[in-house]
């Protein structure tokens, strides 16, 4: 009789690979105690993709147990980590105009948040009257009305730049501190939402890789 061999499975909820055949080190980490099994059990096909460009399959953590149940009947597998998770193919290979395509997006999406925001500035100082209150705070220290922008006008202009940096955590390419940024959090907080839809649907439609 062999010997039970207790194995360590952690799954992250979603996982990027670039080839079509993915192994289940590509997917999990993987801890034992019996470095042969280790190396066994990462060597496990998990899946094949077509080849297209994108692709996303969501998987059951009881697929993978069978898996290795199926192969060595000896192991023990104890999962952690996300019960669903995903895996996301892209292919490595981009072409020219998929490159200049991602170019374009970047160059968009920054003209949109830069005319955005000052749009919003200018809105918000319309709104708020902030020339007027100035112009009050003027009257009221000096005693008389300027014609011309005085120190708080300089303050309030250099102020704004200032706080949207320490703001974002970003300038140019450096970050301030190791925090990520708001639109990092976002974007994470995102695609989370993204992944856990898209297991659910699977789960639904029964289009998950399950047991």
């Amino acid at each position: 009789m062999s010997q039970q061999v207790n194995v360590f499975l952690y799954f992250e909820q979603c996982v990027l690979v670039n080839k079509r055949r993915v192994l289940l080190s590509d997917v999990a980490s993987v801890y034992t105690s019996d470095a042969v099994m280790k190396q066994k059990i990462e060597a496990i096909e998990l899946h094949v993709f077509s080849g297209k460009k994108k692709e996303k399959l969501p998987f059951c953590v009881m697929k993978v147990i069978e898996l290795i149940g199926s192969a060595y009947p000896e192991v023990s597998v104890t999962p952690l980590g996300e019960p669903d998770f995903i895996v996301e193919y892209k292919s490595a290979e981009k072409k020219k105009y998929e490159k200049l395509l991602d170019w374009s997006k970047a160059i968009f999406v920054c003209l949109t948040v830069f005319f955005g925001s000052a749009f919003t500035i200018m809105t918000f100082n319309k709104d708020a009257s902030v020339e007027e209150i100035f112009a009050l705070l003027y009257k009221m220290t000096e005693g008389a009305e300027r014609s011309s922008p005085g120190e708080l006008e300089i303050a309030y202009s250099i102020g704004i730049p200032i706080g949207i940096i320490l703001f974002f955590n970003h300038f140019l390419r450096k970050k301030i501190d190791s925090d990520p940024t708001p639109l990092q959090v976002q974007m994470r907080q995102y695609e989370k939402d993204v992944n856990s839809a898209i297991i659910e649907n699977a789960t639904r439609e029964g289009k998950e890789e399950n047991v």
